[in-house]
């Protein structure tokens, strides 16, 4: 097994109130709605369980669950730690964190992740999955920011 990891950040200004953004990015099932690739997170206290649909690296299918403990300071800073159960071996995870801060013309959103998988591959094939979870990460990051401002804009 090898564990790979990929990491992306973006910055923008929404042009919406800060509360809107982060009504949205606390619920765990409008963030599962507009997720690609996400069949549905579940909230246990302070924890979040994600369950994702089929992926697929360097011809190795796998749908991953992991479980994140949510740190939140309230309409300013959402951080998440990969913090699987005592009893369970997670094949993925996600470090990161969303700042939020008020911005000319909306709210400032900056986002930082890390994402870590296992995964039966050697470890020479590091730049290939790095660069196939970078595309993954893109495309979740890109169709998340969309389906967050059309659900915005519909107020």
């Amino acid at each position: 097994m090898g564990v790979f990891s990929a990491t992306t950040t973006a910055e923008a200004v929404v042009p919406h109130e800060r509360s809107r953004i982060w009504d949205v990015l606390v619920d765990p099932a409008l963030v599962a709605q507009m997720t690609p690739f996400v069949k549905r997170i579940d909230e246990t206290g302070e924890h979040w369980r994600w369950s994702m649909s089929g992926l697929e690296v360097m011809g190795v299918g796998f749908a991953p669950s992991f479980t994140e403990r949510m740190v939140l300071e309230d309409q300013e800073r959402l951080e998440f730690h990969h913090e699987p159960p005592a009893d369970e071996k997670e094949r993925a995870g996600v470090n990161g964190w969303y700042d939020l801060s008020d911005a000319d013309g909306g709210t400032r959103l900056e986002t930082s992740l890390e994402i870590c998988v296992s995964l039966p591959l050697p470890r020479v094939a590091g730049p290939a999955v790095r660069s196939t979870m970078k595309g993954v990460m893109a495309t979740m990051g890109d169709r998340f920011s969309k389906n967050l401002l059309d659900y915005l804009a519909r107020g």
